[in-house]
């Protein structure tokens, strides 16, 4: 998983509630197109008009905002299914951060399973953010320092929980900070195998 340490660049502002996963990302998509090329579709349905013709009053249809890596939105963002592929259809999308008053509880999970930074921020500190980068301005967010840097040189504090905030700093998923504890967990092996040997024991099935 690729590490985030600072993001910085232009902040797609989607000023909605309750976009949930499947507005993110179809789930047909998912069965059909590669995790990697999932961008091209996300957000279909608030993308595009009903010719089908982009709607260029959405944030990404806008040169500026097209490859922006920020994106904030209202509250509730990520409700619905527990659809991880909608947080594959974001990082394909190239979004490294999504600042809301409030997530989906299972697509926040899903943010810091695959290298994508959920900020939960006050409503008032979100339309601040956006009101400061509609024109076009960049934001910086520092996971290191946990501060969000405005165009005016004003910041905003954020809190993530510790150990989810190594695991992006460090780049491990579920899998990597196991294994970084492998030598412990080897360890008690050993010693439970001596401790509780019939533990151990193998026992066919009939």
């Amino acid at each position: 998983m690729e590490k985030i340490k600072v993001v910085r660049g232009h902040v797609a502002n989607l000023r909605r509630a309750n976009i949930d996963t499947d507005t993110i990302i179809r789930i047909e998509r998912l069965s059909s197109i590669e995790r990697d090329q999932l961008g091209a579709y996300a957000f279909e349905s608030l993308r595009l008009l009903s010719d089908g013709s982009p709607d260029p009053s959405f944030p990404f249809n806008q040169e500026a905002f097209r490859q922006a890596p920020i994106l904030t939105a209202d509250e509730n963002f990520g409700c619905g299914s527990s659809r991880e592929g909608a947080v594959w259809a974001l990082a394909s999308l190239g979004v490294r951060c999504v600042i809301a008053p409030s997530f989906g509880e299972i697509f926040h999970s899903n943010c810091f399973q695959n290298g994508l930074l959920p900020i939960v921020l006050a409503d008032q500190q979100v339309l601040q953010i956006a009101s400061a980068t509609d024109s076009g301005a960049e934001l910086v967010v520092d996971l290191e320092s946990q501060e969000i840097l405005l165009p005016d040189g004003n910041a905003i504090s954020f809190t993530i929980d510790p150990r989810k905030r190594e695991a992006l700093l460090e780049g491990w998923d579920e899998i990597s900070q196991t294994l970084a504890h492998d030598a412990t967990i080897k360890a008690w092996q050993k010693k439970d195998k001596q401790d509780r040997p019939w533990v151990w024991k193998c026992r066919s099935v009939r």
